[in-house]
């Protein structure tokens, strides 16, 4: 079993002192971790609870109270419960469906520190998730060996201080803003410190599942660095985005931020063009770009949610129709060993 345990997370803040928690935390470490307390807090038929148990046997369930209260209860194939659900399939053995679909292991020059792209720079900032997506592209990822503390930190660092060619430092994880917002601000400084660093990029779904991640603390240290700021979301349906989300977005964009969202199309979620219509609407009633629309990176465990690439054109073949060119996501596929995204 994979477990985003807390405890890698305090390592980097060992020497804070004890004190209350910042309500996102709590709600954090509140979320459902048991797949038969999931089904039956969403009145499921318990003939689901035997595949859902074995699937968190592989990769733990985790989903936070605030997602759970905008599913559809008693309903399997709700679009946002689909997404955590565990299922008996993920066992089933895929050829091509591998641990590390995008080979990143190749591409790890320092603890935590990801150089795929030139030019920008990937940091493996906290190995918590809000929620745990079944079809993560790094659900097999060590996360224990790619939790570096602050000491290691600085070898990563230096990695961006000696290269003057990157320009982009990208805050991923897990979560990134799973991090302490002390741990946050005190990397943050760091890299703004670097001069020839012009953007921080931040990918998230905290702001998604537990909206109260946008307060006060964070808002501090994001609004005030130099640097430019993106926030990358990822909502995959127009359901995950209710009237709390639409106002931690709004407190982000007050800080300065630009707002784009990346999607992975997934079978038996958004692969519908009026599925996809409705979300690209949606972040724009946001103050949120659709980005990029992925398909699914081949993981291992996640085969049942692959749309094969010639249905995936056809969507957005059919999204142009009803859709403005602003509001259209850029289907592409990762492909390990190129340069960039490839448009499908």
């Amino acid at each position: 079993m994979i477990t985003r345990s807390p405890a890698l997370l305090q390592r980097h803040d060992e020497a804070e002192p004890l004190a209350l928690p910042p309500a996102w935390q709590a709600q954090l470490a509140g979320a459902i971790r048991d797949p038969a307390e999931l089904c039956r807090r969403l009145g499921l038929d318990p003939a689901w609870r035997p595949g859902a148990e074995a699937g968190h046997g592989l990769f733990e369930v985790r989903v936070p109270e605030a997602f759970l209260a905008r599913m559809r209860p008693g309903d399997p194939t709700d679009p946002l419960l689909r997404q955590v659900l565990p299922l008996g399939e993920e066992l089933l053995p895929t050829p091509g469906y591998v641990a590390d679909p995008l080979e990143e292991a190749a591409h790890t020059p320092a603890k935590g520190l990801i150089h795929k792209y030139r030019g920008r720079v990937l940091l493996i900032t906290s190995p918590a998730c809000a929620v745990n997506c079944r079809y993560c592209f790094r659900r097999h990822f060590p996360y224990a060996e790619n939790a570096p503390s602050r000491a290691q930190w600085e070898s990563s660092l230096d990695h961006l201080r000696r290269d003057p060619t990157i320009v982009e430092a990208i805050l991923s994880g897990g979560d990134p803003l799973a991090a302490s917002d002390r741990q946050l601000a005190w990397l943050v400084e760091r890299l703004a410190a670097i001069p020839h660093l012009r953007r921080l990029r931040i990918h998230t779904r905290l702001p998604v599942m537990i909206p109260d991640r946008i307060d006060a603390a964070l808002l501090d240290w994001l609004g005030s660095t130099r640097l430019q700021k993106v926030v990358v979301l990822h909502i995959n349906h127009a359901q995950e985005i209710d009237d709390a989300v639409i106002d931690a977005c709004a407190r982000l964009r007050a800080a300065g931020v630009t707002l784009l969202n990346q999607s992975v199309l997934l079978r038996g979620v958004n692969d519908s063009v009026d599925a996809l219509a409705a979300l690209s609407e949606r972040l724009f009633e946001a103050g949120v770009l659709p980005y990029y629309l992925h398909v699914l990176d081949p993981v291992a465990g996640a085969a049942h949610f692959d749309v094969p690439d010639e249905e995936a054109r056809e969507l957005v073949a059919g999204l142009r129709e009803v859709l403005p060119g602003f509001l259209m996501p850029r289907l592409v596929r990762e492909i390990p060993g190129e340069g960039s995204k490839t448009p499908l």
